[in-house]
């Protein structure tokens, strides 16, 4: 049987080993592209077995998602706040008044971001990380207001997916890049898109 020492013990070595893989992960991240950092190499630096690293992480996607967490929490803290504080105001007003919350903290961690959506295991997209399966019940649940009181919306669930997908780092990042939209440009064409009446 484990005493509760020896429990407590593990639990604080486990936290050291998180502390230390997440500080090593992203000087690594800083330093080289997210894409050319293995997880043998952040094992290494971090000076722990890579079976303890995979036993905590799956992939470099999951260290993204620890690193960003924080800031994820106060992200949907904001969104929600939003929202409550606008509850009177028409879904489509409150959706217009998401979004850009949504770019200010995407820009902010855009190379985190785009590390969790490439690393996702198997070949779910993006949709199916914790991140934006948040976002995506906030967007249902505005378009189902919307079907109800503004204007028909005939598939809230499928009309949530397709904008989480134009907010995907590929799409936005194209969108910015190639075609020189400004995020008040994007987020227009978004609103036009997937708001009418």
């Amino acid at each position: 049987m484990i005493s509760n020492d020896n429990y407590r013990k593990e639990r604080r070595d486990a936290a050291e080993n998180r502390h230390r893989i997440l500080e090593v992960a992203y000087r690594l991240f800083s330093q080289h592209n997210i894409e050319k950092v293995s997880m043998n190499q952040i094992a290494k630096e971090a000076g722990i077995g890579a079976g303890t690293l995979y036993r905590r992480y799956n992939n470099k996607g999951e260290v993204c998602l620890d690193l960003i967490k924080d800031n994820f929490c106060g992200f949907l803290e904001e969104v929600h706040l939003y929202l409550a504080s606008h509850q009177h105001e028409l879904a489509s007003y409150r959706f217009k008044g998401v979004l850009p919350l949504f770019i200010r903290f995407k820009e902010s961690k855009a190379s985190l971001l785009k590390g969790v959506e490439k690393s996702s295991t198997s070949n779910r997209h993006i949709i199916t990380s914790p991140l934006y399966n948040e976002l995506h019940q906030v967007m249902v649940g505005l378009f189902d207001e919307m079907n109800q009181s503004e204007f028909r919306v005939d598939n809230s669930t499928f009309r949530a997916d397709m904008v989480l997908l134009a907010f995907s780092s590929d799409s936005y990042l194209f969108q910015r890049e190639v075609r020189g939209l400004s995020s008040d440009e994007f987020l227009d064409h978004i609103h036009t898109t997937f708001l009418y009446k």
